[in-house]
């Protein structure tokens, strides 16, 4: 199964400007990604798309090329989706080549698990599926125990899901997408359906699971200095 790496990074950022050229641990955010793109056994070709030149010069310094991403695909309201698909296309074009199943990384995510990648190409890959993702539980921020506010003066607490679950541990299982890994067969990323915004994902979508605190997705300055908690300890943790 021949497999695309497209790390998406654009300029713009509302939460936390400039986000993935921010230093973290000594390099840019996004220098993360692509190091574990490049780090990863399943992939037989990374590229990094996006609309930034600062962007593209750090890809080209750790190591990938960049894939120039047009404005109208570099916006709030573009998806993840068509950004990935103008990358295949560009890269297919450049190349002659025909890619099977394209990995879809978040430039703005520093930490993931070791494997991670290659764990969700290999489930692709084995299952068959239309595309695989990574979650974690979702621990005590369960729907369950989640209220929403209704009554007259709209303050009153009302069961979000009824229940009568009291201990944590009876909790049935539920997951977050957490953003650390997207794998998607190319039929699937090129299936597009009015009024049905996922429909890239296929309809057999399958999971990886990774630990709460395993995948970090920077859009504000405190996950930013959490991902530089985090990783710090890590490497600490690899140096002794």
């Amino acid at each position: 199964m021949k497999t695309l790496c497209v790390i998406l990074a654009r300029s713009g950022s509302k939460g936390l400007p400039g986000k993935n050229t921010r230093t973290l641990c000594g390099k840019p955010v996004v220098a993360w990604t692509v190091e574990h793109a490049k780090a990863a056994k399943g992939l037989d070709r990374v590229v990094l798309s996006t609309d930034s030149r600062d962007i593209a010069r750090v890809g080209q310094e750790y190591g990938v090329e960049a894939v120039t991403r047009p404005a109208e695909l570099a916006s709030d309201t573009a998806t993840v989706d068509s950004a990935a698909r103008h990358a295949v296309e560009a890269v297919e074009q450049q190349t002659g080549e025909t890619y099977d199943a394209v990995v879809i990384l978040y430039g703005n995510v520093p930490l993931r698990p070791d494997g991670l990648i290659d764990a969700a190409v290999e489930r692709l890959k084995s299952t068959g599926a239309h595309s695989v993702q990574s979650v974690c539980a979702v621990g005590k921020s369960h729907p369950y125990w989640m209220k929403k506010l209704g009554g007259d003066g709209a303050d009153a607490l009302e069961d979000y899901q009824p229940n009568a679950v009291y201990r944590r541990q009876d909790l049935p299982p539920v997951y977050l997408l957490d953003g650390g890994v997207i794998a998607v067969t190319r039929a699937s990323l090129f299936t597009m359906a009015d009024g049905q915004p996922h429909a890239f994902l296929g309809t057999d979508r399958r999971a990886v699971v990774t630990e709460p605190g395993q995948v970090v997705d920077v859009d504000t300055a405190d996950d930013l200095a959490l991902a530089e908690v985090l990783l710090t300890k890590q490497l600490d943790g690899n140096t002794r």
